[in-house]
């Protein structure tokens, strides 16, 4: 299970992250936010499954090829597998359930 922890000083342009076994949130009533926190939990997920110092090497890297390629952060963040993984299924309620293994190297 995560731990939540709130601090708005922390971000200024996004509402969290997770960073095994933590998800650190701007505001409070982001707890409340499912969808949201489905997000944050399917990274805790790769991160475990990346035995966690490796994932943070893997998402530096993917960011920096995507930057280079697409010249945007926002666009380059938004290409990462990790990340594409989460957004296509942070609606999915159930999803860390029927998850399989690795399932981020699909995106």
């Amino acid at each position: 299970m995560a731990i939540y922890i709130c601090t708005k000083h922390l971000f200024t342009k996004f509402s969290g992250c997770a960073v095994w076994p933590f998800i650190f949130l701007k505001t409070e009533t982001l707890k409340n936010d499912k969808v949201f926190l489905n997000h944050e939990k399917i990274h805790l997920r790769q991160q475990l499954e990346l035995l966690i110092v490796p994932f943070y090497s893997w998402y530096a890297l993917e960011f920096c090829i995507h930057l280079i390629r697409l010249k945007s952060k926002d666009k380059a963040y938004r290409a990462i597998s990790f990340e594409r993984e989460a957004y296509a299924n942070e609606n999915n309620l159930s999803y860390l359930k029927q998850r399989s293994f690795w399932a981020f190297l699909r995106f």
